[in-house]
């Protein structure tokens, strides 16, 4: 069975984490993630985060290919709608 060279990555607000591996071909997403044991490194890592591959948001059960990359996103500290208003309101208020 050939193997597949991935990657498996996570950025926390501390510090970040690319584990390289080899998997079988027919791996998931989600397969990828735990063989790679990124969880005992950031144990804050959610088992429900939304998983990607190369910025694209994949589902748990996507097939990998050769060269792939799997992030593992994590929730945003503020919705980017909501800071930019916050953004405006404190120009105006300044003016």
């Amino acid at each position: 069975m050939p193997e597949l060279r991935i990657a498996v990555a996570f950025a926390g607000r501390e510090r970040q984490s690319v584990i390289e591996l080899a998997v079988p071909a027919g791996t998931t997403a989600a397969q990828a993630v735990e063989r790679s044991g990124i969880r005992a490194r950031h144990p804050e890592i959610d088992a429900t985060a939304p998983l990607g591959i190369w910025g694209r948001v994949v589902a748990p059960d996507a097939a990998l290919a050769d060269g792939d990359r799997v992030e593992i996103y994590r929730p945003l500290a503020q919705d980017p709608k909501e800071a930019r208003r916050q953004r405006a309101r404190s120009a105006r208020a300044r003016r």
